[in-house]
Formats: C-alpha cells, structure tokens, sequence
C-alpha cells in the first residue's frame, strides 16, 4: 500500500496512547474514536483528531464495524491499528477494511482466518512441524461425537471456542458425566461472546507453565523473533504479571532457542506478516502449540525492555511495505523484565471490577520503570471496559533485582478513589515460591495465594492495633515490639504460623513477659 499519511487507533484506553505516540514519532498524523464514556479521555486528547462514535456499550461503538468504517472513511485515513481486544483479531474487520482500501495493521484476513481460529491454527502449525497438544481434528459439533472423542483421547479435556480468546469459551471436563453439559455450556458462550459456537477438543495438561513467543514478520520474508514470555501468574486464565526471559528456560538454552525457533515456523506457517505472538504450554521439559494471538499483546512491552526495540512501532512500519531493518543476530537480549497489570479490581473479592474515579493517580519513576497508562487525577474507569489502569513495566539486570526494583516501583505507585491490584502484586514480589521461579498457571488456586492475603491483612490490622494501644498506654517497649511485629506482617509473617515458619508467635512471647500489672496501673490513671 506504500507510506501513510493519516492513522486511526480503533481502539481506547493505554494502547490507544501508544500507538498514537508510535504514529508521532514516524510522523504520521492521527485519529482518535471513542464513546461516550471516553470523551475526556487520554487517547482524545493525545490524537490530532477525534471522533464519537456512539453509546459506550461496545456493540454500539468499538464494536460497530459499520461506525468505524464511515469514520474512517470520513477522516479519509490510510490506515487503521485495531490495538489489543475489541475488533484486533477479527477477520470480519480486516476484510472490511481491504474492501475499502484502508490498511488494517495486522496481518490479512488471510492469516488471522488461519492462525486466529484456533482448531485452523492449529491444523496450519502441525504442517510446520510445531508440537500440537493431542485433540480433536478441527472444530466437533456434535456432542456425542465430541464425547467419544474424549475418551479416546483421555480425561481430563478442556473444551475451548473455536473463535475464542481472553479465557472465554473454555470448560475443563474432569469426567465423563460432566463432559455433556460442559460442551453445551462452551458453544453457548462462544456464541454470545464471539458470534460462534464452534468448539473443539484437546487433552487437559494441569497446571503447565504459559510461555508466548513475541514474532514479528514483514511482506518481504523476514520473521523474527524478539524471545518469550512467562505469563503463567494467572487468575481464571486471565494473566497478572507477564515476565522475560521465562524463568523455567534461563538454565536451559537449548530448549529456549527451540521454542523461540518453533514460534518463528508457526508464524511462517500461516505467511503471517505484523507482530504477533505464540503461545505455548510447557510442562516437564515439553511444549505445545496451544494457540495464537494475531495481534500485539497487551505485554509487547516486557519484550521491547530486554530487547530495546520498539516492536509496536515496527509492526507500523511493515504495515507500510517497509523492509525490518533486523536480522535474527540483531535482536540481543538483556537483562530481565516483568510487568504487572494495574487493575481496578478487588482481590480480595473474588476479583470484582471496581468503576469509579481515581481521585489521585501518581505512577512511579526511576531507573528501568515504563509505565503504560491513560490514566490521570479525576480519570473515570467505565464499567463497560476492561478494569487495567495501568501497565507497570520494569527492568533490571537480574530476575532478583527486577523483583526488588518492581517492589520500589509499587511502593511508590499512588492510586486512589478505586481498590485496585497494587497489593497483591506486592504480596507476590514477597513471594517465596514467585521469587525462586517456581510457578505455574495453576499457583494461584492451588496454593490459595488470595485466601493467605486475607489471613495476612487481618493478621496486620492485629498488629497495627496493639500498636497503637500499646502507644496510647505510653508503654514504650510494648509499642516496640508492636512495632516489630507491624513490620513482621509487611515481610509476609503471620502469627498463624509457628516461629519457624516465618511466624511472629517468638515476638509476641516477647510481649508475655511484660509487666502486665504495670499496663494495667497505667490503664486506670
């Protein structure tokens, strides 16, 4: 199609703001759509135009294929960048735009046909030799069929949308009386969240680790890739902190160059062209193609920060005919970095979105800190989107010291007016088994990391209280200890657990031997 003049970002919130910065940075000019809900938001006031294109409900504005091509047309763009979610993997999208002559930055309707349905994709990648997990051949609608296949192939299978994505669409089957409804209840929600209810088959490996290969491929044969991603803290399939290098392949090269060379061919397999990512299941020294994802990701970034390329900015410029400017040998890795997702949500509520105002808003700086946000003071966060404030990137040099620097960084990340997920990503840079790597996407649930949080809230408020107490008495040595055992709690100690387990029950018997008649003398005056 040949250079741009004029982009649009159907899309809002924090990627909306990177890519209209990218766009600036190439000299291209820019177009912000938004809702109702995002008029005062970030991405408008960024862009160079904006233009409202309906109720927030997303079926009636960044869903609304019809709206965005008349606003597309009326801004007369070259092209559009669908960001992450909403319509970046939709086919339906891609081909309205090729029929309008507007670039879509992605691949073609082609590519995302192949690699963005995932039974087609995985049909495609076996033809590249890529490791597939065993399963059915393409998509089962008949659920009698779909059950002896899952016989055949052994319980437990997960059952997945066919068109799916984000975790939605998936029902795990442990057993066969449960396998019937389950298959039901997954083709109904394909249907209702993506307009299809095509599911297919495969064997359910528990608990494996998530690894992504991040690729870029230009139209000229080029196709590179920029190393993987650890996504395996997750909740309900949904990430929570994204990391590279994987902390499971650092100590084996072999197999990391492996899996990074077998998401170049998955890629090349599809003649796919833009960013994308493959992701992986790894368990036991194996991986398996599960899927992927035929757009940038939300953590692109993790991958930009041990590279110190600008894979966003890249993917534009491919979009626009141009040759990568990289080989393979020029990508070097350096360092470790980690992301966690800023979410207004409650943890401690089962997860619950949180919608209001962010009464005050004050990311963190520094050394190898990126923060990737549209959030500001006075900021909505709508309940009609995803919840993610904000995108809290770090570097350093080691796995050890990112840890330490991210602490920092949330440390001094100031959100307030919303319950948000700064705390748990706290608890877990604290986290014994998170800090020597040794996780998988089942850590969440298995080791009941939520119901601990509580349990070690309750046990600082405890502590916060006989502080206080023991202030009001004018017992300095009882505020002492209580002030010792406040900063136990904050390490991760509980006085549920014995001293030798990292308990605070050794201080507490420090308190014991306190002169209690004296606290009381003291209470009556």
């Amino acid at each position: 199609m040949g250079e741009f003049e004029k982009v649009m970002c159907a899309n809002r919130g924090e990627i909306a703001v990177r890519v209209f910065r990218a766009c600036r940075e190439l000299g291209l000019k820019t177009v912000a759509v938004y809702s109702d809900a995002d008029k005062n938001s970030l991405a408008v006031k960024t862009a160079d135009e904006s233009y409202c294109i309906g109720s927030p409900m997303p079926t009636e504005s960044y869903l609304n294929i019809p709206k965005l091509m008349e606003t597309a047309k009326a801004a007369d763009v070259d092209a559009i960048h669908p960001g992450y979610g909403f319509l970046a993997e939709s086919i339906d999208f891609a081909k309205a735009c090729e029929s309008e002559g507007i670039k879509f930055i992605g691949p073609d309707s082609k590519a995302i046909g192949k690699m963005g349905v995932k039974d087609v994709a995985k049909a495609t990648v076996i033809k590249n030799k890529v490791p597939t997990v065993p399963g059915s051949e393409g998509v089962v609608e008949d659920p009698t069929e779909a059950l002896s296949i899952a016989k055949e192939i052994g319980f437990p299978v997960i059952i997945k949308a066919a068109y799916g994505g984000g975790g939605k669409g998936m029902r795990i089957v442990w057993k066969e009386e449960e396998f019937m409804s389950n298959f039901e209840a997954a083709q109904r929600e394909g249907a209702v969240a993506f307009a299809h209810p095509e599911v297919y088959l495969e064997k359910f490996i528990i608990d494996p680790r998530h690894i992504e290969v991040q690729v870029l491929c230009d139209e000229h044969g080029k196709a590179l890739h920029f190393g993987e991603r650890d996504c395996s803290i997750q909740r309900r399939n949904q990430k929570l902190i994204e990391e590279a290098p994987s902390p499971a392949l650092e100590n084996n090269p072999d197999l990391q160059e492996e899996i990074r060379e077998a998401g170049v061919r998955a890629a090349v397999a599809a003649n796919y062209t833009s960013a994308g990512t493959v992701e992986f299941i790894f368990k036991d020294g194996k991986f398996y193609f599960m899927e992927m994802n035929t757009r940038i990701q939300v953590e692109h970034c993790v991958s930009e920060m041990v590279t110190n390329r600008d894979i966003l900015r890249a993917q534009i410029e491919v979009a626009m005919g141009r040759k990568l400017e990289w080989d393979q040998e020029d990508i070097h890795f350096n360092g470790h970095a980690m992301e966690c997702r800023i979410n207004a949500e409650d943890p401690l509520n089962d997860f619950i979105p949180t919608p209001g105002t962010v009464s005050r808003y004050e990311a963190p700086g520094g050394p190898g800190i990126r923060v990737d946000s549209a959030a500001f003071n006075g900021f909505q966060i709508s309940p009609f989107y995803d919840s993610m404030i904000a995108k809290l990137i770090v570097w350093d040099e080691d796995r050890i010291k990112c840890i330490t620097r991210v602490r920092r960084a949330l440390d001094e990340f100031m959100i307030k007016g919303v319950k948000t997920t700064v705390d748990l990503h706290k608890r877990m840079m604290d986290n014994p088994d998170f800090t020597s790597g040794n996780f998988d996407t089942g850590y969440m649930a298995r080791s009941k990391f939520v119901e601990k949080m509580k349990q070690q809230i309750e046990d600082e408020k405890a502590a916060e209280l006989a502080k206080r107490e023991a202030e009001g008495l004018g017992n300095a040595k009882l505020a002492a200890i209580a002030t010792a055992v406040v900063a136990q709690m904050k390490k991760g100690g509980s006085m549920s657990k014995k001293p030798a387990e990292g308990g605070v029950a050794n201080i507490w018997g420090m308190a014991g031997r306190l002169d209690l008649m004296d606290l009381k003398n003291k209470r009556r005056v």
